[in-house]
């Protein structure tokens, strides 16, 4: 490790080579059904994913999330994240499908609902059965969408119950889809660099700062 805090390659290589490095993955297969993941796609090792589970390419599972494919399927197509402590899961019978590039943010729950091409749900929301949520569509943090609700393409959705509020501008929907590159760039990061490590006992004096990448959206309305 260098002075900086920083894993060297050497390191990395000797990490790399010991099986306890990372804990083992949480996958189960469930009645026969064995998930399916394409290799270049991430699962946290504090993640769950059971039973009939399909997730695509470049796909993000953070610690904490739970995709339970035991009573129905869950397909994530190319480019989905699903961020710490989601769950997804459904009625009996039931499939869940994110589109492409769907974003589903901090603690979101999603109970057998569907998620349109580059969505997203935000940080706390809870989007119910049968709900539908359009094409490149935002909800809210902490919002709820009620069983059945169908969200039109484009449509920015707040409030416990969920509201239409307006629909969901150029500047929006393309600082939501930087946001997502971000986390669809995140799996080849994790397996190139995330491995387990003991904490430095204080902070080395040359520790460089982090890259600004993204900004909030209020940022981006502040600086337009």
């Amino acid at each position: 490790m260098t002075a900086k805090g920083f894993i060297d390659k050497q390191s990395l290589a000797a990490q790399r080579s010991n099986p306890d490095s990372l804990n083992s993955l949480m996958v189960y297969a469930f009645k026969g059904f064995i998930p399916v993941v394409h290799p270049s796609s991430f699962i946290h090792p504090q993640a769950i994913v059971t039973g009939n589970v399909i997730i695509g390419k470049d796909c993000y599972i953070g610690p904490g999330a739970a995709l339970r494919g035991d009573w129905g399927g869950i397909v994530l197509e190319d480019g989905c994240n699903v961020q710490e402590n989601c769950t997804i899961h459904m009625f009996p019978g039931v499939t869940v499908r994110l589109e492409e590039s769907a974003h589903i943010g901090h603690g979101a729950i999603v109970h057998g609902g569907h998620i349109g091409r580059n969505a997203m749900v935000g940080m706390n929301a809870v989007i119910m059965d049968d709900a539908e949520i359009g094409a490149e569509s935002i909800i809210g943090a902490l919002s709820f969408v009620s069983a059945g609700m169908k969200i039109p393409p484009r449509s920015l959705v707040v409030g416990n119950p969920a509201k239409i509020i307006k629909e969901v501008s150029d500047e929006m929907i393309a600082w939501k889809t930087k946001g997502t590159r971000l986390y669809q760039m995140l799996p080849a990061d994790c397996r190139d660099s995330l491995i387990a490590c003991e904490p430095l006992p204080e902070m080395p004096a040359d520790r460089p700062v982090q890259e600004s990448l993204y900004s909030t959206w209020e940022a981006i309305k502040k600086s337009s």
